[in-house]
């Protein structure tokens, strides 16, 4: 497995994109258009969030799950029992959030969704004949009217010794939605899983940003574009005792999209959710 770091800006990215997230479910972006700048600042002001009892006061409602998850509620990954060691923010523009955060985030939202977009249509334009004949409507208007979109402000706090002996961070997982954008971390530890087995680092310098394939475009593209597994484990002894903090935006679909003849774009949320709330019961 090799995941392409594709220079956004040169002629043939959109082919060399497409070919990494269909061999390998990831591709890497340099020179791309979300800045670095903008990433530090959002991601400042939101650990000075996370590190004060402010964030109490936005706890999540099991009915629309927006709004800060706590450790003890942080998601366990299908298939395991043991939760991640975790804490989060779920921001969508119509739910809750500070006041002093809503600009700034909601405007880096619509900013990665649009870009988000573009690279949607970077992926109908290079899918096969084959593929691309599947696909029920354009790859970048299933999008459209779509409340489901979200971005996810992480918080790995430090690790205090205590923890579970088989917790980390981000235990082994695939993505539910369309497609994924990660701006890099200041911290690595993000793999994905080769078809071995194997774990393997992903490419993650300063300014790089991370795109991954989720189920629903594995599904809409009947396997062509591959949904990965990939995990986020625990830093080194000499970097246990730092936070981090990653922001991951899920492009999900309208709900009434249909992915395939077996699901619709909310059948499939449904039964995966179910999935993910039966391991933590």
């Amino acid at each position: 497995m090799f995941i392409e770091t594709v220079n956004y800006t040169d002629s043939h990215a959109p082919q060399q994109f497409v070919r990494s997230l269909h061999q390998t479910g990831f591709g890497v972006l340099t020179n791309h258009p979300i800045q670095q700048s903008t990433v530090d600042s959002l991601s400042r002001q939101w650990k000075k969030f996370f590190l004060s009892d402010d964030k109490y006061r936005f706890q999540y409602t099991p009915d629309k799950f927006d709004g800060f998850f706590p450790v003890q509620d942080a998601e366990a990954a299908k298939g395991r029992d043991i939760r991640d060691l975790k804490e989060y923010f779920q921001f969508y523009p119509w739910g809750q959030c500070p006041d002093w955060l809503r600009e700034e985030t909601l405007e880096y939202f619509k900013f990665a969704r649009q870009f988000a977009a573009k690279l949607l249509r970077w992926i109908a334009d290079y899918s096969p004949p084959s593929v691309a004949s599947g696909y029920t409507q354009p790859l970048p208007d299933m999008l459209n009217g779509s409340a489901q979109s979200m971005l996810r402000v992480l918080h790995y706090p430090p690790l205090r010794g205590d923890e579970a002996p088989a917790a980390i961070r981000a235990a082994a997982h695939e993505d539910i939605n369309l497609l994924t954008l990660l701006p890099v971390s200041h911290e690595p530890g993000l793999q994905v899983q080769k078809l071995d087995g194997e774990w393997l680092d992903v490419p993650c310098e300063f300014g790089h940003l991370i795109v991954n394939t989720g189920d629903m475009l594995q599904e809409a593209s009947r396997g062509y574009f591959p949904s990965t597994s990939h995990r986020v484990i625990n830093p080194a002894q000499a970097t246990h005792n730092r936070s981090r903090i990653s922001m991951p935006l899920f492009l999900h679909p309208h709900p009434q999209v249909v992915l395939s003849k077996r699901y619709t774009a909310n059948s499939y949320l449904t039964e995966r959710m179910q999935e993910l709330q039966r391991a933590v019961d």
